[in-house]
């Protein structure tokens, strides 16, 4: 039913877009995936997703009149900084907390950059007015303004890993990545809990291929980097890196 009721709003959002400027979201990296995958069913229309910056894991949809362009200019979303003591430690979920607490719903935010002393956010336009008074996040002091300066924080941190797999199937990548026994990892395939790209996917034997990311619930998200060479027992060795 969720399901059914998403694509409902993407098809609705794209009615309107035929007329005038229409927006969705913020939309995750899963709800973004099967966005794409129902405009792949139909003719391409003037749409775009966009979240702030280029690498933006949370964006927004948004649909236009043929008569327009597709640009980041009408789009919602706009930039808040919060500054705050280097000393003090805050993290995305404090961000996220204090800001939901303010009394805004979660799909108005988009990313939350943090580096230290500094988090940069993205959020739709129309909330700026509930964030920007904020003072305190948990215990921590703040001061919030609109805009950013650049480098923005980094978006993504890593980990490296490599290793060896038996061959470039999806729960050979998942036994890797969460440390269990291959049929351990066909299990985890087959109850939902992981993902290729964003897509939920219950086939074990699915091979994967270079820069596909992998979701695996309660343990992470990887990025499948390289296949390198064959080991004198037939082994693929691979680099990946995992979100941290």
């Amino acid at each position: 039913m969720a399901d059914e009721l998403f694509d409902a709003r993407i098809r609705d959002c794209l009615r309107l877009g035929e007329k005038r400027p229409a927006f969705m979201g913020f939309l995750d990296l899963a709800e973004r995936a099967r966005a794409e995958d129902l405009l792949r069913a139909q003719p391409v229309p003037n749409c775009r997703f966009f979240g702030g910056f280029p690498e933006a894991e949370r964006t927004v949809f948004g649909v236009f009149p043929e008569y327009l362009d597709a640009d980041e200019e009408p789009f919602p979303v706009s930039a808040l900084t919060v500054t705050f003591r280097k000393q003090d430690i805050l993290r995305h979920g404090d961000f996220l907390g204090a800001f939901l607490a303010a009394g805004v719903v979660r799909a108005s935010i988009g990313d939350i950059l943090t580096e230290e002393g500094r988090a940069v956010l993205f959020a739709r336009t129309e909330i700026l007015d509930a964030l920007l008074p904020i003072q305190k996040v948990g215990r921590v002091g703040v001061k919030v303004e609109s805009g950013f300066s650049d480098p923005l924080p980094p978006a993504h941190r890593f980990q490296s890993l490599g290793g060896v797999i038996a061959s470039p199937r999806l729960d050979c990548f998942v036994s890797f990545f969460a440390s269990v026994s291959r049929e351990k990892a066909s299990s985890m395939v087959a109850a939902g809990l992981v993902s290729v790209n964003h897509r939920e996917t219950f086939s074990g034997s699915r091979p994967l291929s270079e820069g596909d990311v992998v979701s695996i619930r309660h343990v992470g998200r990887f990025i499948v980097d390289t296949f390198g060479h064959k080991t004198k027992k037939g082994r693929l060795s691979i680099e990946c890196r995992k979100f941290i």
